[in-house]
């Protein structure tokens, strides 16, 4: 989970703030608007590797799992918080895909 105490967030928010501005300033430079994912993967990914090799010199089996777990974590609670949310209001929106009332009817039976 992301949430950490308010001290030591303090201490990080302003180097991440530099970094979020910095990763829009090169996607920008790319071109195109997709182009932050790829940024965005990077920069998550050396940022990884490099605390896995500053804190263990080595990697490791457990490593490995709790690197990935934490990269899981981090997209399951963004696809709550963000995207379930989003969708919730384009189907509001625009109208649920008809199947899926279908589908509940049956689950519910």
């Amino acid at each position: 989970m992301p949430y950490i105490p308010q001290k030591e967030r303090e201490k990080l928010n302003p180097l991440i703030d530099e970094l979020a501005k910095k990763i829009v300033w090169q996607a920008k430079e790319c071109g195109h608007e997709g182009a932050f994912g790829g940024v965005l993967n990077y920069v998550c990914t050396r940022l990884a590797l490099k605390v896995i090799k500053l804190q263990f010199g080595k990697i490791r089996y457990w490593i490995i799992a709790e690197t990935v777990g934490v990269f899981k974590n981090i997209a399951d609670e963004f696809y709550r918080r963000i995207a379930a949310p989003y969708e919730d209001k384009q189907i509001e929106k625009n109208g649920d895909v008809d199947l899926y009332k279908e589908f509940f009817r049956e689950i519910k039976k």
